[in-house]
């Protein structure tokens, strides 16, 4: 299908669509700028038939559910075929784990951080530094709030911060609340990926793609909320290219896809099929933006000559 021009502006929304470890970003600036921003409103549950495919040989069945990894409480997902597929599963797949939240924040700021006598500000152009000031300033946090930190680490936290103000809780993330039922069932889990490694993959983008993360995520700033909703009602939707095109379409910088997605995508498809010689169900549940659109892990299972059917 073809997408017409999308604005740049939408690639902003990856890094909290496909990472799950967002969720556990240390929380010291966003609990000083919870005063600067409206109370959730409360909302009706809606329910959700979100994505979900599998790819299934004589003896394995392995489901592929795309998640949003950030969701407010109107969320009512675990029902139906995706709810019959998990309770069927033997094991559960993850991009990482989650367990540990205290090691997880230990992480993010030992990779967030500048190590190179400079301050975030002083590695910004004017224009830049002056947008970034005028938004912490809107967001009621101080013009050095993020001094001691790379670009990729404060538009994350920038972008949670309307977010958490939405309703968007740790609690509330597909991730956790899946882990809660395969520990509560026993049911054998499995990281495609550490918590480590994939931090270090936002954390190791080049500057020139963080510092135009960040830029983005300063012009979009007053619309993010709107835009992460139009995310979540097409994943509740089950609107995959719909996904695809939020996340993925528009993306100009190269080296951002490669890294956050079509080679994530080519591994995860090559551990798939690697799966496959083994009898069982599997449950995999990943960010949706893997599984929609161009260079997807099912277009990298097909290349393989694995064909997915979509379930649901």
């Amino acid at each position: 299908m073809i997408f017409s021009r999308m604005p740049r502006t939408r690639r902003r929304l990856r890094l909290l669509a496909l990472a799950p470890l967002f969720l556990f970003a240390p929380p010291v600036l966003a609990q000083e700028a919870q005063t600067a921003v409206a109370e959730p409103r409360a909302e009706a549950v809606v329910p959700a038939r979100p994505a979900l495919w599998k790819i299934a040989d004589k003896d394995t069945t392995i489901y592929l559910f795309g998640t949003i990894h950030i969701l407010p409480e109107n969320a009512d997902w675990f029902h139906g075929p995706v709810q019959q597929a998990f309770e069927s599963a033997n094991l559960l797949v993850t991009e990482t784990m989650l367990d540990s939240p205290e090691t997880l924040q230990k992480v993010f700021m030992d990779k967030g951080m500048r190590h190179d006598g400079t301050t975030l500000r002083e590695s910004l152009s004017a224009p830049e530094r002056d947008n970034l000031e005028k938004a912490l300033l809107k967001l009621g946090l101080p013009a050095e709030s993020f001094d001691k930190f790379q670009p990729w680490y404060a538009g994350l936290v920038l972008s949670l911060l309307p977010l958490k103000a939405a309703g968007y809780e740790q609690a509330n993330g597909i991730e956790t609340q899946i882990e809660t039922k395969a520990a509560a069932s026993k049911v054998a889990r499995h990281p495609l990926e550490t918590a480590d490694y994939q931090i270090g993959l936002f954390a190791g983008l080049p500057e020139k793609s963080q510092r135009s993360y960040l830029k983005e995520v300063l012009e979009q700033l007053p619309t993010l909320r709107e835009d992460i909703a139009k995310l979540v009602e097409a994943w509740k939707a089950g609107q995959a290219e719909e996904l695809a095109k939020l996340l993925n379409e528009d993306e100009s910088d190269e080296v951002m896809r490669k890294t956050l997605i079509t080679n994530r995508n080519k591994a995860w498809a090559k551990w798939l099929k690697a799966r496959m010689a083994e009898p069982g169900v599997v449950f995999v549940a990943v960010g949706a933006g893997h599984l929609a659109g161009r260079g997807s892990v099912q277009d990298e299972l097909a290349k393989a000559g694995i064909r997915s059917v979509r379930v649901q």
